[in-house]
């Protein structure tokens, strides 16, 4: 008998098992065919039973081979419980199950360090969830038509000048202006996050890309998307649509000969530019973008070869708060003729109101917004350990942040926008309306969108293989065969609807609280339920 390996894997050492009914199996292939990780193969078992041909009861022992469906024993095939097999299936024969005595964390020895797309599995409790909408105006305040009322539902992107800074001077009954003012765009409290092509499907990012569009030219609500590092594609950037897009810059510098390149022939200006210092999913862990995923149209945009691209977790042209206002700030609103505002995003952390004091004080006043994204946001791929163990909470930070610009008399002046985890329960709008609430003057999206594009992935580890290229809704990958998965129109107008339903869900909670306009920083309307909650963000305590 051959000597049995302990270490070997098994199928129980997996996350994930394969439900398997031969009884139902019609032999199809077409489970084997849809798993993009080929965790399943067509095998053959010798089955036995018991048949007795003679006339008197004579029983043999009979062995026939029978082709069945199996499940792969080894880590670089895994199954990931994406529950592709289960939908194509036309007879319910096959299904991915949960395995709780998985031993799958334990096997990081034959593959590295984990690496994991979608959100962090232990930062699931949020600080949203214990804060309720308190104030109510009903004999006090009366309080709004939601469905009749007209709502002023706008947030600025750029510096908001105070009244005694404006660079006015009379001329007779006539105020004229002495020097320009810093750009300043009003758009809806929502942009959606920046997810580059690369970590998207040209599909995922065109849907993405769509939608914005319609809100805007149809639906009449000004929401803005963020490009992502790595470009974008030159007909987009010489379009008319150009001015929903915000153009984001980060430490890799991936794509920007193209966007440069594309000035001259630009026919309207973007809505902005972002420069990116840090994710809040992963803060101080760089960016990375498998060779897997950089596919001849990534290259071209980029202007790389086909290699894995890595984006430094420090920007190499910033060393300290003053020389990212001098040098990036200055260049790029330069570039375009100070008439598009350029905002920082950094990851939430101990020493974002440091961050946002030196903003505040910047004597040049162009810095046209401040974006924290907390530890609860989502990533295509990240070291599993960074993102469960790094990070910041949004809301406990947005607060100091706001607080902070509040004792200088200056909030407002610097727009603060702030993401990671929106809609994680969701609820988008109940989220940024308490966010509102506690300082932000509008919030960033992203996940959730990835979502109804028809995104599989969730908290408890289904799937999340963002980073491996093989994402079998064809969201974020590049191989043409999955790309096809995705239905663009389809993807585009389950945004369009989410958004709609998210703008008329936000006005029936400004309604009750009495407010026309939105609520920043009305955090006498929020109560909590805990008490170490209410102490920190300032609110009140109710049981």
């Amino acid at each position: 008998m051959e000597t049995v390996r302990t270490q070997a894997v098994s199928v129980n050492d997996l996350g994930w098992k394969i439900d398997y009914r031969p009884e139902r199996c019609a032999l199809c292939g077409s489970c084997v065919a849809g798993c993009t990780f080929n965790a399943l193969e067509v095998s053959v078992v010798r089955a036995g039973c018991a048949v007795s041909r003679d006339s008197t009861p004579n029983p043999q022992r009979e062995y026939v081979a029978r082709p069945v469906i199996r499940q792969k024993n080894a880590v670089a095939t895994a199954c990931v419980g994406c529950g592709m097999c289960e939908k194509t299936c036309p007879n319910g024969a096959i299904a991915p199950v949960r395995n709780p005595d998985s031993r799958f964390p334990l096997l990081a020895r034959e593959r590295g360090p984990i690496k994991r797309g979608g959100r962090t599995n232990l930062n699931s409790q949020r600080t949203l969830d214990a804060i309720i909408v308190g104030r109510i105006s009903q004999m006090t305040d009366p309080a709004l038509d939601s469905e009749r009322h007209t709502f002023d539902m706008r947030s600025p992107f750029g510096r908001v000048m105070q009244a005694r800074d404006l660079p006015l001077r009379a001329e007779g009954d006539a105020l004229v202006l002495t020097e320009k003012m810093p750009p300043v765009h009003w758009i809806y409290p929502a942009i959606f996050s920046d997810m580059s092509i690369g970590a998207l499907s040209t599909r995922a990012w065109e849907a993405v890309a769509l939608s914005t569009a319609y809100l805007n030219e149809k639906c009449g609500l000004p929401v803005r998307m963020c490009s992502g590092e790595g470009g974008m594609p030159v007909k987009l950037l010489e379009s008319e649509q150009l001015k929903y897009v915000i153009l984001q810059i980060a430490s890799g510098h991936f794509g920007w000969n193209r966007i440069i390149k594309a000035m001259p022939r630009m026919k309207t200006d973007p809505a902005g530019v972002l420069i990116k210092i840090g994710q809040g999913a992963k803060p101080g862990d760089g960016g990375l973008l498998p060779a897997a995923k950089v596919a001849p149209h990534i290259q071209a945009i980029r202007g790389v070869p086909k290699a894995t691209l890595h984006s430094p977790p420090n920007h190499q042209g910033l060393y300290s708060i003053e020389e990212a206002v001098q040098k990036m700030h200055l260049s790029l609103n330069a570039a375009f003729g100070f008439r598009v505002p350029v905002a920082i995003k950094c990851a939430a952390s101990a020493t974002s109101v440091s961050v946002y004091n030196n903003l505040l004080r910047d004597p040049y006043k162009i810095c046209g917004g401040f974006v924290l994204d907390g530890v609860q946001g989502g990533t295509g791929a990240a070291n599993e350990v960074s993102l469960d163990h790094t990070g910041h909470p949004i809301v406990s930070k947005l607060r100091d942040c706001y607080l902070a610009a509040v004792s200088q008399g200056a909030q407002g002046q610097i727009p603060l926008w702030a993401g990671g985890g929106i809609g994680m329960s969701g609820n988008a709008a109940a989220d940024a309306f308490k966010m509102l609430c506690l300082g932000a003057n509008g919030v960033i999206l992203g996940k959730i969108l990835i979502q109804l594009l028809g995104c599989i992935g969730n908290e408890r580890g289904r799937c999340n293989s963002c980073s491996t290229g093989l994402c079998p809704t064809g969201i974020c990958t590049q191989d043409p065969r999955l790309v096809k998965r995705l239905d663009v129109d389809k993807g585009a107008r389950n945004i369009v609807d989410y958004m709609l339903a998210f703008d008329s869900e936000l006005r029936k909670l400004l309604a009750p609280v009495g407010n026309s306009s939105l609520p920043v920083g009305r955090s006498d309307a929020l109560v909590s339920t805990c008490r170490a909650i209410a102490d920190k963000l300032g609110i009140q305590y109710a049981c």
